[in-house]
């Protein structure tokens, strides 16, 4: 079977288990595990934030942020199909008590224009807008990467009105891979950054939440209050410091394959624009068969595919993908019918 679900699927590899088995731990609560403060250090290096905060998955980094960054009763603008908004379950109005507005973007790209409008003026009745957060790859847009462009122009409106920013970076390095623009200069338009290693990088566990000093504090103690302190975390930390070692350069192969097969897909009559296609997500449809018709039909196939955004479905290329098992993918579909 070959499965192309998630990127999440990913499993350690051998080299991967030795790093972990070998890594040394303490306690993290206490600040204690050497592998984990290490990791943080180098986090913060490579994207030119003062500290940065291990944390448990890319949804708590994200929620942490926006904790950190509001107050009950603030507004948070995102991107109308925006990961934060459609797969953490409400989680700002839980954890944060914020109201979150989603803008419509353009295939998940916004710019400043698309969003100054709806910035709240001061009248009393409006609830503030306090934060802007982005994602990078957009995950139901197709893994788009966010022009540099459309980044800086929110950078700086945001800045203009005195409003935090936040960047969902989950498959960051998978938009690096593409674009050579590097973390940092990422990071440099954003008062916090998370990515995820559990992805493309190939971890079993893990993300990271990159931020000011003050920012980072605050952080680790909202991580303590939602269960977050994971001991002894060092031996997820070692694969986390093994994959940005030795798993970051081979994203390319992933979008590359990506962009090869959904021009496969395209030419079976297959609805989707392969133009669009720019990292190592597919979302399409056919238009003769319904979704779960389609899922089934994949699956005889022995390939496992997952629910995209409405009457979408969606591939995703990782690591645990060999060659061979590429090349029968291809194989298989010469003559879709």
């Amino acid at each position: 079977m070959i499965d192309l679900r998630s990127d999440t699927l990913t499993k350690p590899d051998k080299p991967m288990l030795e790093a972990m088995m070998a890594a040394e731990v303490g306690d993290d609560v206490f600040m204690e595990d050497v592998t984990v403060n290490d990791l943080q250090r180098k986090c913060a290096i490579l994207s030119g934030k003062d500290d940065a905060l291990f944390v448990p998955t890319g949804v708590m980094g994200n929620q942490l942020a926006i904790k950190c960054h509001t107050e009950p009763g603030n507004e948070v603008i995102v991107e109308s199909e925006s990961h934060i908004l459609n797969y953490e379950t409400a989680a700002p109005s839980v954890i944060s008590n914020v109201q979150l507005f989603p803008v419509k973007g353009n295939n998940g790209i916004l710019y400043s224009d698309d969003i100054k409008d709806f910035i709240r003026g001061t009248e009393y009745y409006f609830p503030v807008t306090k934060l802007i957060c982005l994602e990078n790859t957009h995950n139901r847009a197709g893994g788009v990467i966010l022009p540099i462009e459309s980044i800086e122009s929110i950078s700086t409106l945001a800045k203009e009105k005195n409003i935090k920013t936040h960047l969902d970076g989950a498959r960051i390095f998978n938009a690096i891979a593409e674009t050579e623009i590097t973390l940092k200069t990422y990071a440099t338009y954003f008062d916090s950054i998370s990515f995820c290693f559990s992805k493309g990088l190939g971890c079993p566990v893990g993300s990271i939440l990159c931020g000011s000093f003050e920012f980072i504090e605050k952080a680790r103690k909202w991580r303590k209050i939602l269960g977050g302190g994971m001991r002894q975390a060092g031996i997820l930390a070692g694969a986390a410091i093994y994959a940005m070692s030795n798993n970051v350069e081979r994203l390319k192969t992933d979008n590359d394959r990506a962009k090869e097969f959904a021009k496969k897909l395209f030419e079976l009559g297959f609805d989707l624009n392969p133009e669009l296609v720019q990292t190592n997500i597919i979302i399409f449809k056919h238009p003769k068969y319904p979704k779960t018709d389609l899922m089934n039909k994949f699956k005889d196939m022995k390939v496992l595919i997952s629910s995209g955004s409405y009457d979408y479905l969606r591939i995703v290329f990782h690591k645990d993908i060999s060659e061979e098992n590429y090349q029968n993918l291809l194989n298989m579909f010469v003559n879709f019918v």
